[in-house]
C-alpha cells in the first residue's frame, strides 16, 4: 500500500482547483481529484496573521509521482509557496487502487 499517497493542495478558489485537479488528472499524473471548497484557513504570513477562503484539492496518485506532481502546481498555482503535502495510503481497497495505478503514469 505504501506505493500510494493522498496529497493536499490548497487553492484561492475554486476554479483555480479546477484548472489544477483538471490538468493533473489529463497529465495522469494523479487518478482523481476531489475538491473542498469553500475551506477556511488561518496562518502566518510574511509576519500578518492572514485569514480567507480557500478551495482544497484532495489527489490520489503515487507516490513515485510526488516530485513531478510538485513542479508542476509550482508552475501553475498562483501562490509563491503553495501547501503541497502529502501522507500515504496505508490502506485501501484493491480494486480502487488498482484504478489508480491504472489511471497514472
Amino acid at each position: 500500500m505504501a506505493n500510494y499517497m493522498v496529497v493536499f493542495i490548497t487553492t484561492s478558489s475554486i476554479d483555480e482547483a479546477k484548472n489544477l485537479g483538471r490538468t493533473l488528472v489529463e497529465e495522469k499524473l494523479v487518478a482523481c481529484s476531489n475538491i473542498l471548497s469553500p475551506v477556511h484557513s488561518i496562518y502566518q504570513w510574511k509576519g500578518e496573521l492572514c485569514e480567507g477562503e480557500e478551495a482544497l484539492l484532495v489527489l490520489k496518485t503515487k507516490r513515485e509521482l510526488f516530485r513531478q506532481i510538485e513542479l508542476r502546481v509550482r508552475e501553475l498555482h498562483s501562490y509563491d509557496v503553495p501547501e503541497i503535502i502529502a501522507m500515504p495510503i496505508i490502506e485501501g481497497s484493491e480494486d480502487y487502487l488498482s484504478w489508480v495505478e491504472s489511471e497514472t503514469r
